[in-house]
């Protein structure tokens, strides 16, 4: 068992259940298309446009025009003008939120760690992401929150795992980090010196010899021995 002081959690697709709330917006939006061709292409161009904002190329609304843009174009589409792109932002933006929901396994397994510090780590848009954990009514049960918009570096960088760690007043190895991307969280957070562990929620994945993997959060409680903070010097 891993004796730690703090657990830090992924959001999208570790609390909160992205594919779900963006597979249903750009159905609600796109309702023509064939939506087995439409969720798994727009998963990918969502992939693609974070990666470019992560790494600082584009703005969050830079590659969210280009997601749509691009899509509307490969199912022959076409492009959107300035107010007909507003028009379809303020409908998915609105189909994307009213779908935002928590995985079921997530109140449980926040509830059964309370005594150890709680807090998110995520790659985003910080208001968005804050958004998002105020809508599932997850902030009072994670109340420390750092954004890679904020911080200005995005995980698997270390020296967003190494922020996290200084504003808890903790040493890295007295943290650990959950999430649902193998290296960007799990690899990510080990390499960074926290307790790294792989939140394989479809349960295909094999299991890795360098992090502990789970399957479902309240596994969390047979793998951590949570321990209540030390004060500060």
């Amino acid at each position: 068992m891993l004796n730690v002081d703090a657990v830090l959690f992924d959001l999208d697709g570790t609390l909160l259940d992205h594919a779900h709330s963006s597979t249903a917006a750009i159905a609600a939006t796109l309702p023509d298309a064939d939506p087995d061709v439409l969720a798994p292409r727009w998963a990918a161009l969502t992939d693609q446009g974070m990666d470019r904002f992560l790494s600082g190329e584009w703005t969050f609304p830079q590659q969210r025009r280009w997601r749509i843009t691009t899509l509307r174009a490969e199912l022959g589409l076409p492009p959107l003008d300035d107010t007909a792109y507003d028009t379809w932002l303020a409908a998915y933006v609105h189909a994307y939120e009213a779908a935002w929901r928590a995985f079921p396994d997530v109140t449980p397994a926040l509830a059964a760690l309370s005594g150890a510090r709680l807090g998110v780590i995520t790659n985003g848009d910080t208001f968005q992401q804050r958004a998002k954990l105020a809508a599932l009514g997850l902030t009072p049960a994670l109340p420390y929150v750092l954004t890679s918009h904020e911080f200005g570096r995005a995980k698997p960088d270390p020296a967003i795992f190494h922020a996290a760690c200084d504003a808890l007043a903790l040493p890295p190895h007295r943290v650990a980090y959950v999430g649902d991307r193998l290296d960007t969280d799990a690899r990510g957070a080990t390499a960074a010196g926290l307790h790294g562990i792989w939140l394989d929620r479809p349960a295909l994945g094999q299991e890795a010899d360098d992090v502990p993997r789970i399957t479902d959060l309240r596994a969390l409680l047979t793998l951590l021995s949570a321990t209540p903070p030390e004060s500060p010097a």
